[in-house]
């Protein structure tokens, strides 16, 4: 029995660990020089999404695996050196670096006519490899390709530099520069923080208002929040009602920091984590506009007809998930949904399977490593999935949910509930 597992991140070390454990046969093919994901990819300078400011917006304690926490040295929310450090130790304590191949591309993955699947790979050499699998594990994330809107008017003749996210490391690349930064999540939020400290002028160009949560509610870490009994217990409405009371009284409205109030509920889209982009916007260091309406020149006209002087715009306008190696109309199906069995087998495509593939509100370790055991128990031929058209059952009845709670099931597909869905993955 012999299975492929790619990429070599958080959840590709948590599906090795699972396959050991469990004697199963694999091999883990890693495109980068090192084991870590986007967390080793700062320091290391190869472009993709992390930055030397990237923090954890979970806590050690639920972000690092259940079986080796992580240093009681590191902070709560240690930064991306300390989780690479992390990382790269518990692949050796587990075990499992000589099953790893690093600087390996994967090239394609198809199912071949005797059920097994065919993985074509190319090595730092550009030798190519075939290899024949009972089971491909794509632990490869979902943060693949950098998403550019459609530029506005005047963007071929702006004098300045328009980048994504994706090519951001450091905010003192940007020393006294002026700095748009168009977006409201994760990255966008870290990025003009981070900018503000350097910059010469920073601006957040914000179209659309999201929840902006600190990473801690009444002392509590969020993730802790996420997986509380007394949380659970709730249901969606309660858990709003909690939630938006709490927002309020802790910072008030976020039109009183110069952004757009949101115009749904909480969890009603992806929210925001964030300790610091409200106090840099009271601070001055970071300037709210609205969306960008053209540019001229060297100037950035705003829809509400402000206009900033601007060297550099820095789009964290999010990534396409992209497996560009599997067959069509995996994982991602005809209406742009993502279509998993508990977001994990594709029903259509048996042996092939997917981890950390979702979004949590709340840490995803957890989550990576029940998927893990899951998948690994069976590979290892200790438990049988349900038939295909049971599995789309209950896809469509999870992509229903999606769409009552979020209105829209091809960006929310991905989204879980962290302790309802660690329960459903415990029963399987």
């Amino acid at each position: 029995m012999r299975v492929c597992v790619i990429g070599a991140g958080l959840s590709g070390l948590a599906a090795a660990r699972a396959l050991t454990s469990r004697g199963v046969g694999f091999v883990c093919l890693e495109k980068s020089a090192g084991v870590g994901g986007i967390w080793r990819r700062p320091q290391a300078g190869e472009r993709g999404p992390g930055y030397l400011s990237l923090h954890l917006n979970s806590t050690k304690h639920l972000t690092g695996y259940a079986d080796r926490p992580m240093p009681d040295s590191y902070p709560v929310y240690p930064g991306h050196r300390d989780i690479a450090a992390y990382l790269r130790d518990y692949a050796d304590w587990a075990d499992v670096m000589d099953h790893i191949e690093l600087e390996t591309t994967v090239e394609s993955v198809r199912r071949a006519a005797d059920g097994s699947w065919t993985v074509e790979s190319r090595d730092a050499g550009g030798t190519r490899t075939t290899r024949s699998f009972t089971h491909v594990v794509v632990a490869s994330g979902h943060n693949t390709e950098p998403f550019m809107p459609v530029p506005p008017p005047g963007a071929d003749h702006f004098e300045g530099t328009i980048l994504h996210a994706y090519d951001y490391r450091d905010g003192s690349d940007f020393a006294g520069r002026r700095v748009v930064v168009v977006g409201l999540g994760a990255s966008a939020v870290d990025i003009a923080a981070d900018l503000s400290r350097h910059a010469d002028r920073t601006v957040l160009s914000v179209r659309r208002g999201l929840h902006i949560l600190p990473k801690q509610l009444f002392g509590i870490p969020l993730d802790e929040v996420a997986e509380a009994s007394w949380w659970t217990a709730m249901n969606l409405e309660e858990q709003r009602e909690f939630i938006e009371k709490a927002l309020h009284t802790a910072r008030g409205r976020l039109s009183d920091y110069g952004l757009p109030d949101p115009d749904h509920p909480v969890f009603a889209s992806a929210v925001t984590i964030s300790d610091e982009i409200l106090s840099r916007i009271r601070h001055g260091g970071v300037v709210p506009r609205p969306g960008i309406a053209s540019l001229d020149g060297d100037r950035v006209v705003f829809t509400d007809g402000t206009v900033e002087q601007a060297d550099v715009i820095v789009y964290c306008t999010g990534y396409r998930m992209a497996f560009p190696f599997l067959p069509d109309g995996c994982p991602v199906g005809p209406q742009g949904a993502v279509e998993l069995y508990q977001r994990v087998f594709a029903p259509d495509h048996p042996g092939l399977s997917f981890i950390g593939l979702v979004r949590p509100h709340g840490s995803i370790t957890r989550i990576v490593e029940a998927q893990s055991r899951w998948v690994a128990r069976v590979g290892a031929g200790e438990t049988v999935l349900p038939a295909p058209e049971v599995m789309h059952k209950e896809i469509a009845g999870h992509l229903s949910g999606i769409a009552g709670q979020y209105g829209d099931r091809e960006g929310a597909s991905i989204q879980v509930d962290v302790g309802p869905y660690l329960e459903e993955l415990r029963a399987m």
